[in-house]
């Protein structure tokens, strides 16, 4: 239920600052197993790179150095070669590939955010900084988590509702109103329906933006742009969103947990768990140590250049047949965040196919 709000960036991400991942103009479909050189024009350092994950790793430089499509790329022919920044990134990113290749053994050691830091320039020279220096002490240590993984994710399941509740739910409709960083407010839907299908609809004064997901394939779509596919990797993370018992079975998701120190969270004490799966971005849960809800969850699509990371914070659990569900969350990107306040959830209700339906769309590849 509460995996739901992993996509639903994506509908509004260019609202909020011109996001790389909807504002760029893109083919209206990425095959399976095509490289972005077949897929894009004018690839020059990415050759080889799945067609699909070069739009979070331009989404990735946008936030890593904070700027905009425009910054690099000349507006409406991203092909074009026009732009001295375009030619400094292209040194950059090679720059980057073999440093991690000569001395992080291939990893990646670095990324462009480790120098730039969400600025164009790097800093060269320190901040002076006018508060007084102080020692760290020794005796400082992080709090120790207070139970094991297992025991959480137990404790997690049995406070909304438990198991059997949650494999019960075949759809479900959520209603409420989305509010941007600037205050303004937008009416949003959310439906659900086993196996595999989400939509999030949100209807802004230009128009409708919609989120989708509908088994293996998925796509948004916001006013005056094209439609965006959706990349394996964003997918994968949606999958989770659109099957209302995935986490009665979140256990046997993944193959490793790891507990982490418990920290602070809105004034409440929290255990901290990060969930991982071989080849895949970890996910970050932090659990309410009172109530055992989940109240943070961080996620990331990964890129060849870096991780581009989501947080999700849920509060206002109320009682909707049985099971305890967030009816406020805050969702937070480096480029922006919004927040949602549903007015209704319902379970077990008819909801239309045609809610999952793609819609027509034409572009034009562009390059980079």
């Amino acid at each position: 239920m509460h995996f739901v709000r992993f996509a639903a960036f994506f509908a509004v991400a260019c609202l909020l600052t011109a996001g790389f991942v909807v504002a760029q103009p893109g083919p209206a479909s990425v095959s399976n197993g095509q490289t972005a050189e077949q897929v894009y024009k004018n690839i020059q350092v990415l050759k080889g790179t799945p067609a699909d994950q070069l739009m979070p790793s331009m989404q990735f430089i946008s936030t890593a150095l904070g700027v905009h499509c425009e910054h690099c790329h000349v507006e409406g022919a991203f092909d074009k070669d026009d732009k001295k920044p375009k030619q400094q990134a292209r040194q950059m990113i090679k720059m980057m590939a073999e440093l991690n290749h000569d001395d992080f053994s291939g990893q990646r050691g670095i990324t462009c955010y480790s120098c730039h830091r969400g600025a164009l320039r790097p800093r060269r020279t320190p901040p002076v900084t006018n508060e007084p220096v102080r020692a760290i002490s020794a005796s400082v240590q992080a709090v120790q988590p207070s139970a094991d993984a297992t025991a959480i994710l137990d404790r997690y399941q049995q406070a909304v509702g438990g198991v059997e509740a949650l494999i019960k739910v075949s759809t479900q409709t959520e209603d409420g109103v989305m509010e941007l960083a600037t205050g303004s407010q937008y009416p949003i839907q959310v439906s659900l329906k086993n196996p595999g299908k989400r939509s999030v609809a949100i209807k802004f004064s230009t128009g409708q933006s919609v989120e989708v997901l509908n088994g293996d394939a998925g796509w948004s779509q916001v006013p005056g742009r094209p439609l965006h596919p959706m990349s394996a990797a964003e997918v994968q993370a949606a999958k989770m969103g659109a099957d209302p018992g995935f986490i009665a079975r979140v256990k046997s998701s993944f193959t490793e947990f790891q507990i982490r120190p418990d920290i602070m969270i809105d004034g409440r004490a929290v255990t901290a768990i990060r969930a991982s799966n071989p080849n895949m971005p970890p996910l970050r849960l932090y659990f309410d140590k009172q109530s055992g809800l989940l109240v943070r969850m961080v996620r990331y699509v990964d890129s060849p250049l870096g991780r581009n990371p989501t947080q999700i914070d849920y509060s206002d659990y109320r009682n909707v047949a049985g099971i305890m569900q967030p009816f406020h969350w805050t969702v937070a990107q480096p480029q922006g965040r919004y927040s949602v306040q549903l007015n209704a959830i319902q379970v077990n209700v008819p909801v239309d196919e045609s809610r999952f339906a793609k819609p027509d769309a034409t572009s034009a590849s562009q390059g980079h």
